[in-house]
């Protein structure tokens, strides 16, 4: 990990500001950042370096606050996250600013989007069915499906099988496969290996319990609805 963060480092000096640092994904339990202003265009506002996460596959964003300014919106463009702020925010280029997240909901989102990945990925190698859809939200993750089986009657064996991951409490790697592009993976060494660019937990554990309900949004599609039995936020790293 090190020395994929220098590589990145180096790289952005090369690129002159081309490559935002995305400290989410450093430090994901990092929840106070000090950086400075790059760029001003009206309200949309860049900073070197964020820790604010941007809707991107299904996980929503971050809420965040820079200099207790809150951050209405925010996009990606390329590999640069650029923030929305009210039109009276007053900063410029150069600025020195302190980014502020909201803790609680952080947490929540990283421990409901791994779950969401797990049960994606139990069901991906159990049973083979085509993923249609997936939103991660504060207090509930979905993933939807192409199939005509009731998918709550695969519950207990998904559970089964999630809940021995989480007891066992396996370590969770993550990193570039290919930093230049800023593609990301996740990995539990003899389960999987997946692309993903959300932010993650350390450890199984740290996901903790969840219930399933099924739905079923439309003809074909079963929906698999998440949420975790206990949504104490995590302590603060």
């Amino acid at each position: 990990m090190h020395n994929q963060i220098k590589q990145l480092k180096k790289l952005s000096l090369t690129k002159k500001e081309k490559i935002m640092r995305k400290v989410f994904w450093e430090n994901p339990y990092q929840h106070t950042l000090k950086t400075h202003v790059t760029a001003v265009d009206g309200n949309k506002i860049l900073f070197a370096d964020t820790i604010a996460y941007s809707f991107a596959g299904g996980q929503e964003s971050d809420k965040a606050w820079v200099n207790g300014i809150p951050i209405l919106d925010s996009k990606m463009e390329g590999h640069l996250i650029y923030y929305t702020l009210p039109d009276s925010h007053g900063l410029h280029v150069g600025d020195e600013v302190e980014m502020t997240i909201d803790w609680p909901r952080r947490s929540r989102l990283m421990r409901l989007h791994f779950a969401a990945e797990l049960i994606l990925e139990i069901v991906m190698q159990k049973y083979h069915f085509e993923k249609v859809g997936a939103h991660i939200a504060e207090h509930k993750a979905r993933i939807d499906f192409k199939t005509d089986i009731n998918i709550s009657k695969l519950f207990p064996e998904i559970l089964q099988h999630y809940n021995a991951i989480i007891d066992h409490d396996y370590p969770i790697e993550c990193g570039y496969s290919d930093i230049t592009h800023q593609r990301r993976y996740w990995k539990i060494e003899g389960f999987a290996q997946v692309p993903c660019g959300g932010t993650h937990v350390n450890s199984t554990a740290e996901v903790g319990y969840v219930t399933l309900k099924r739905d079923r949004p439309g003809k074909g599609i079963e929906r698999i609805e998440i949420k975790l039995v206990d949504d104490t936020p995590l302590p603060i790293k």
